[in-house]
């Protein structure tokens, strides 16, 4: 059974908010708080949605769309709901919509040492373009990577 991915509701700020704490900005000030996410939520430009399964919120994504380019802001699966496809249908359902928008590269940063989230993005057809030294509060470097959905990917 493929994941239900919907938009979010004003009331999942505070959990992506928690999950962006906990799984993406571990061991930095936390510059995602419910307020920003929100912000986001009513921006005619950007799209969050959710993956829920029995009212749990196990999975979201953020990301921001201009004249030629989204930036994938944020994207995080809840630890123990890892390995069942929901960052990969999140990003799908995203790049479908950003296909639509007629909008067709995608980028994002991450954290170096994320070494995971490298090998995800690979696989689905993102390539490193860059580093941005310091990055996250000149505590670690980002990983610039970018999709250009015009060129198929070799996924699996």
């Amino acid at each position: 059974m493929s994941p239900r991915i919907e938009l979010a509701r004003s009331a999942d700020a505070g959990r992506m908010a928690e999950m962006s704490r906990h799984l993406i900005e571990a061991g930095l000030s936390p510059s995602w708080p419910p307020e920003r996410i929100l912000r986001h939520m009513r921006h005619a430009d950007s799209l969050v949605v959710v993956v829920r399964e029995r009212l749990q919120l196990q999975a979201f994504a953020i990301m921001q769309f201009g004249e030629t380019t989204a930036h994938l802001n944020l994207l995080a699966v809840d630890a123990g709901e890892r390995r069942r496809g929901l960052g990969r249908a999140l990003l799908s359902w995203l790049e479908d919509s950003a296909r639509v928008a007629g909008t067709f590269l995608i980028q994002l940063e991450l954290r170096a040492s994320n070494q995971a989230a490298r090998e995800f993005y690979r696989a689905l057809g993102y390539h490193e373009t860059g580093r941005v030294s310091g990055y996250y509060q000149q505590l670690e470097d980002a990983i610039q990577m970018a999709h250009d959905l015009r060129v198929a990917a070799s996924v699996p």
